[in-house]
């Protein structure tokens, strides 16, 4: 994420001096392709190039110590690294995006949200899924998980909002008892002034979320663009060109309109917990 607001900062730097991406490569005897990977954030950047580029938009001394400091820290390893050997390359990027982002929107097709499992919850999903693996990865995966939830704690915390197919309160992931603690989680959450939760009931019938699950997340500068994600079995896809963000937003708007309202949604997740007993 720092290394995107670097890149568009110093893509800002080109334009404001009113050169071109082939003026800057061929005065610095860089290729194109080098200059356009590190303003879309594609490579990181070396402080001796970072100089040099500093050196061409006749930065002052201030400007030039404040990229310094930024890409001395979008070089820094983030809490999820350490769990590199469990991740998906997809999805570890995912978890950077999500930490950073202002406001964090999805359709959950078939299980809970990420950010509102309980540790139960969590454990019964990835032990499903991932049959085969050794324990150490499982639990390695469980507890990026759960860490993943401290976003939602941070300063100031991002707004999140999440429509539920009425399939992801009655399958009984991890047996009655989880199930009813998870549901109940939910309710607590739903009271958070910042967390929105919606429940797609099946009287619905056909909707736009028949696809499969997908987030948002938009970002606090408008340098950082919105992404949509979708998860998958090896691995997520990101989109952020502007038609694929449109129909993304158009599913949500969709899919809101569609889903019962805050309040009835937290009645209707009561209803279906005292189901569970």
């Amino acid at each position: 994420m720092l290394r995107r607001q670097l890149g568009a900062e110093l893509r800002r730097l080109r334009e404001r001096a009113q050169r071109t991406v082939a003026e800057v490569a061929k005065e610095l005897g860089w290729s194109e392709s080098k200059l356009s990977r590190i303003e879309t954030a594609t490579s990181s950047i070396r402080n001796a190039d970072l100089d040099r580029l500093a050196e061409c938009y006749s930065l002052p001394g201030p400007e030039r110590s404040r990229l310094v400091n930024l890409a001395t820290l979008s070089r820094q390893r983030a809490w999820w690294e350490g769990y590199g050997d469990a991740l998906l390359d997809p999805y570890e990027t995912y978890i950077g995006f999500e930490a950073e982002a202002a406001s964090i929107f999805a359709y959950d097709a078939s299980i809970v949200n990420g950010l509102l499992q309980t540790s139960e919850y969590a454990s019964a999903i990835i032990r499903a899924v991932a049959v085969g693996e050794r324990a150490d990865v499982i639990s390695q995966r469980v507890a990026v998980r759960l860490a993943r939830q401290a976003v939602l704690t941070r300063e100031p915390p991002p707004k999140l909002s999440v429509v539920l197919d009425e399939a992801v309160l009655r399958r009984p992931i991890g047996g009655t008892d989880v199930m009813r603690r998870q549901l109940m989680r939910l309710l607590e959450l739903a009271e958070q002034p910042l967390i929105t939760i919606q429940v797609l009931p099946f009287t619905v019938g056909a909707h736009k979320g028949l696809d499969g699950s997908f987030s948002i997340l938009e970002f606090a500068t408008e340098a950082d663009r919105p992404l949509a994600y979708c998860d998958g079995m090896t691995g997520g896809v990101f989109r952020s060109k502007s038609d694929d963000l449109r129909r993304y937003w158009m599913s949500l708007e969709s899919l809101r309109s569609a889903a019962l309202g805050p309040q009835d949604s937290t009645e209707f997740i009561s209803e279906v917990l005292r189901s569970y007993g």
